[in-house]
């Protein structure tokens, strides 16, 4: 009889969701990736105006991720025109191709379920909703900031961050995942434009209450100026039960080692810092603490290590291994 693989969901978005699946995929499980929509800068951004389309910019990343085809297939879907003066320039092939077929399927959702096939996808992407969602921000001062692109760039505290429509239906599929999933996986990325956009869908906040799967938040390595500046791992946590609800995280994985000097001066320019390990702090919010040295140096730029990350994730339900290729 054929072993029922164990279902493990991983939410986000950003830089940081890609690097946790493409670790995951090398293990024997049951992967799905549910992935923000609210990205309106760049390429996305003029797609999802000009084709009244959810943005397409994280699902292409989440694709790339869990492909299995020649590296010159994933370049083809990464590539970005930078020629000319508009049309193509500033698009990725990729984003073009998800554009291309929501138009020929009629729906975002089955468009992305064709490139699966065509890419090889490991696992099961969905958007967190199959419409349009438009991120805002309510700023400690009061002010509203419209657009996930304009929020870190107000370079002011947030109070909160909030979708339209209110009432925005998350794609069932989705929810479903959450539901029947063994463990769920929030990565990390950009903390209020693409870890809340998904977790502050009323429907998904109910699910992540209500499913019996360990909630694992992997937190970021790095600050980000004017979103988390001078946050630690605790400040994280908070802002995700504020904005979702007590008990919907159980366990934290943070990195507990330093950051060499040469790379902390290059964040520098950036005005990014180390995001604080602050135990005593973190154990005031009844979370199960998981830590280690799970970071690596990848072109002078701090990345989680998609191996040992994925080791320690998998080690949670009880898979050690990754598969033999």
């Amino acid at each position: 009889m054929e072993e029922t693989l164990k279902k493990v969901t991983v939410l986000g978005g950003g830089t940081g969701m890609p690097v946790i699946l493409r670790g995951l995929k090398e293990y024997p499980i049951d992967l799905s990736a549910i992935v923000t929509v609210a990205d309106d800068g760049g390429s996305s951004g003029r797609l999802r105006t000009e084709m009244s389309m959810p943005a397409p910019g994280d699902i292409r990343n989440v694709i790339a991720a869990l492909s299995e085809v020649e590296p010159m297939m994933e370049a083809l879907l990464q590539h970005r025109f930078d020629l000319g003066e508009e049309g193509l320039k500033g698009h990725s092939m990729g984003n073009l191709i998800l554009a291309a077929m929501t138009a020929v399927t009629g729906d975002f959702y089955l468009g992305i379920k064709e490139i699966e096939k065509v890419f090889n996808v490991k696992g099961q992407i969905y958007p967190v909703a199959n419409q349009n969602l438009f991120l805002s921000a309510e700023m400690e001062d009061g002010e509203i900031i419209v657009g996930e692109s304009n929020i870190p760039k107000a370079n002011k505290p947030i109070h909160r961050v909030f979708l339209e429509p209110e009432t925005a239906e998350p794609l069932p599929e989705a929810v479903d995942a959450i539901l029947v999933s063994d463990l769920i996986i929030i990565s990390p990325g950009s903390l209020y434009t693409s870890t809340l956009p998904n977790l502050i869908v009323p429907q998904v906040a109910n699910a992540l209450r209500q499913t019996d799967a360990e909630v694992v938040y992997v937190c970021n390595v790095m600050t980000q100026n004017g979103e988390t500046d001078g946050f630690t791992a605790f400040d994280h946590a908070r802002v995700i039960l504020e904005h979702v609800g007590d008990g919907v995280i159980d366990t934290i994985l943070v990195h507990s080692e330093g950051v060499s000097q040469d790379i902390l001066n290059l964040y520098l320019e950036e005005q990014a810092k180390p995001v604080e390990y602050d135990k005593e702090r973190l154990e005031t919010l009844g979370l199960e603490i998981v830590e280690g040295n799970i970071i690596t140096d990848h072109d002078h730029v701090l990345r989680h290590d998609k191996d040992k990350v994925a080791k320690i994730l998998c080690g949670l339900i009880g898979i050690c291994d990754p598969i033999e290729r």
